[in-house]
Order: structure tokens, then sequence, then C-alpha cells
């Protein structure tokens, strides 16, 4: 059997032992640093083995008896270029199974979850190096994987083939944000730039340039909707309201509130807050099918009193001022554009602000946001949509990604606009619906994303090639 070559980012004499007692391993290397564009070409030009394997923690790896000979079988068998599997993670000395998700073409996020072990095809790695004109010291090892997708299959082993000690034990809901930390700004232009190489390789970069959106070409009763969506939430539902309705505008506008069969009183509050707005709150109560968040944003937007710029309000959180839907609505003007991104603040659950910078996706560029769209695993908020064009295209019916897939999908043709400012607070609490999420439904979750990227970098490169 073919024999690998193995990079290590630990010093731990254990972990190279154990590589190193096992005949399928040609050498161990130590490399504290694996991720940079340095590091991927030293790996080029070390390895000996036909496969070459990077694990990225500094903690112990262990591999489950004769797994390595089964990994290298596979990826024998499949022709693999990069493969990795399912392994078990040790929490606070506590085993737990850690299984990860199908790569697929919209895979494109720099945190995708491999594991820590990715053995590649040694042969498809230097092909992919000899191709690197970047010289990044983030990035280098996401690049690598990029270019090496396009050399080969991508494969998943999901079984358990492995044990590595985990470091961050910050639950689902508490890691969502680190992608925009602005202390990562550095990180995130290089992926960006590693990113948007790749689509121009494969096809899918688009240029910046859009059609342009008449706003004026349908009549509306009111000019804007303040959209909320709700299930279950009696403890926060009226605070949302009541910053939707203390907004303060130059213009007529109105507030949707849509309830999807709510059990714990929130539907009861809704009806109080309609008696006592009977000119302003408009409250749609669900019937007993299907709906979750996509499908209650889509009986919003089709309701006729639903006004020209559909806002976006979640149910847990507050607008940040009385001027949030004015500067939306300005905005739209302004900036000449189907879809406005604002930016946020998230604090608890008595508004005290987090421990971080507002959340601003700065990312988000004129010239290439609709690009490094595909990179990241959302596009901010709060969210201000031009409702003609959606009522067009109508949300997914899910309850999680609706909202990123309608705006990938504005963003293939369309200019979205931005608002730095922060536009509402995000209250974080435990009864956040991605609060306290188990491995398997964050891994439907993000499955789903990946599949909402992987259509629209298809429609993309389609409409390249035409």
């Amino acid at each position: 059997m073919d024999r690998i070559s193995c990079f290590i980012a630990t010093d731990d004499a254990a972990t190279a032992l154990h590589l190193r007692d096992n005949p399928l391993v040609d050498a161990v290397y130590y490399r504290a640093d694996v991720r940079s564009s340095e590091a991927v070409r030293y790996m080029a030009a070390t390895a000996t083995g036909a496969y070459t394997m990077v694990y990225t923690k500094p903690t112990r790896l262990r591999w489950v008896h004769y797994a390595l000979h089964r990994l290298l079988q596979i990826a024998g068998d499949t022709g693999a270029a990069l493969i990795y599997s399912d392994h078990f993670k040790l929490v606070d000395g506590v085993e737990t199974q850690s299984p990860v998700i199908d790569y697929q073409a919209g895979s494109l996020r720099d945190d995708f979850d491999f594991g820590s072990v990715m053995v590649f095809r040694t042969d498809a790695l230097r092909e992919a190096v000899a191709g690197m004109d970047a010289d990044y010291r983030f990035a280098g090892l996401y690049d690598l994987r990029l270019r090496v997708s396009r050399l080969g299959p991508v494969v998943h082993v999901n079984e358990f083939l492995y044990y590595d000690i985990e470091l961050d034990s910050r639950r689902f809901g508490e890691k969502l944000f680190d992608y925009v930390n602005p202390r990562n700004r550095e990180v995130q232009i290089e992926m960006e730039a590693a990113c948007t190489a790749h689509l121009k390789a494969i096809g899918g970069y688009l240029e910046p340039n859009f059609k342009e959106v008449d706003l004026s070409s349908e009549t509306f009763e009111y000019e804007a909707s303040v959209v909320i969506p709700c299930r279950n939430r009696a403890r926060t539902i009226a605070d949302a309201v009541r910053s939707a309705l203390d907004q303060k505008t130059t213009f007529k506008y109105n507030v949707i509130v849509v309830d999807d069969n709510s059990t714990d009183g929130a539907a009861e509050i809704i009806q109080q807050l309609a008696a006592e707005n009977p000119e302003r709150l408009v409250y749609i109560a669900q019937d007993k099918t299907y709906h979750a968040i996509g499908g209650n944003w889509n009986a919003a937007l089709h309701h006729p009193k639903c006004g020209k710029f559909a806002l976006q309000l979640d149910s847990d959180d507050v607008y940040s001022g009385p001027d949030t839907v004015q500067k939306f609505v300005d905005a739209f003007y302004a900036q000449n554009c189907a879809m406005v991104i604002g930016s946020y603040q998230i604090t608890d659950i008595a508004l005290k602000p987090a421990d971080m910078a507002p959340i601003e996706h700065r990312e988000w560029t004129p010239d290439n946001g609709r690009n490094n769209a595909l990179r990241i695993n959302g596009l901010g908020a709060p969210r201000g949509f031009w409702t003609p064009l959606v009522r067009e295209m109508t949300f997914p019916t899910t309850k999680y990604g609706e909202d990123y897939a309608v705006a990938l999908r504005i963003s293939r043709e369309y200019r979205i606009g931005r608002i730095y400012d922060v536009m509402y607070f995000c209250r974080r609490w435990e009864g956040n619906s991605d609060a306290t999420l188990d491995v398997e439904t964050a891994n439907r979750y993000n499955t789903y994303k990946d599949r909402i990227r992987t259509w629209e970098l298809e429609a993309r490169i389609a409409a390249n090639s035409r």
C-alpha cells in the first residue's frame, strides 16, 4: 500500500511516536504553522509519500486501530485528491463523536470543518502548489484545498477514524460570529482573495456590473413594512413590536407580525398589540401546515398591506433607535439597490452589549461583495428587501438560511446596499433557536447553506458561459 508523509502542528512526542510506529508512515515533520503559503510549499517540496497528511491542531492525535490503512485504501479506490473523516473529540476528558459533513462545490467557507486531519494526494498537492502565486500568512491551507478540489474528488469518509482533543468547547451559537470579528480582519482579507481567485478559475466570478432597479415602478399604500416572524417568543415579542411601532418616519409605514402557531402565549400578546394599533399593525396567523421562517416571510410579502420595502426584525431583537426604518428607506433611494443590509450590536436579553465590536460585515464591498458572499456564512442584518423583486423570487420554506438564499440570489444580478450604523440590537439568550444546537442539527444547517452556495455557484457559472 502507498505510504504517507505527515506534517503535524503539535510537538507532542506521543503523537509523533504514534505516527512513526505506523508502517504506512514514511516520515513525520513538526511544523507549528501549517496554514501559511510558506508551510504549504514546504510540504510539497518535502513530502516523499504518495499521500501527505496535515494535522492542524497543537494537541495530541491518536488513530483508531488500522484507521490510516482504511483511509488510504478509500483514497486509492476513489482517486481522492483530498480525503477526511469523522472522528472522536475529547472535551474536558469526555469522549464524544464528531461527525463532519460532505464536501460539495459550494463548500467554500474557509471554516469548513474537515476535522483536524486532512490527507492530500501528493501529486495533486504539488500540482496545486505549482500554480500558487500568492504568499498568504493565514490562507495558504485554504488556498491549497480550493486548488486541490479542482484536481480531483474531495472525499468524506463517514467513519470515526481518530481521536483529538477539542480546545474550543463553546456551543454552536457562541461560535456564529467568529468570522466577522474585527480582530480577524487581516485573516478575512486573505481568505477573500483566495476564494475570489478560485471563483475566477472555475468560471463563477461575477464582475461588478448590476441591473438597475426602478423603485417607482409599482405603487404601494405603505412605503415600508417591518416584518416580524414569530413562533413561541412570548418573552421578547412585545419588545420587538414596540420598537418597530416607535419608529419616526417622513412616510407611511406599518408592522406585519406573522405568528406561526405559537403555544406559549405569544399569539395573545400580538393580538393585544394589534387591537391597540389597528391602523399600523397587521397580524397574520398561519394555518397548521409547515411554514418555518421562510414561509412566514412569504406570507408577509404577499399580504396586500405589505409596503414597497420589507424590513426585517427578528422576534428576539429590537431596533437600536427610532430612525432605523427611515435610514433603511433613505439607503434604498441613495444607493439605488434591491436590498439593504445594516449592522448590529450583540447584546444579552437585558440589552447589555457583548464584549465585542458591532457586527458590520466590512467584507461586503461594492466591487467584490457578491463574490465574497459565497465564502461567508451570512451577509449581515438587519436586512431590507425591495418587495416587488422578492415577491418574484420567494423565500425558501426553511427555518435556517432562508435569508441567505434570497440575498445570494439578489446579489447575482442586483446591487446590495450597506449601512454601517448599528441598526438593531441582536439579543443572544438561551431561547435563541441556534443557541444550543447539537452536532447533528448544526451539520444539517451547514450542509443546507453549502447546498445553497452550490446552487448559486452553478447558476453563476451557467450565466457566465452564455
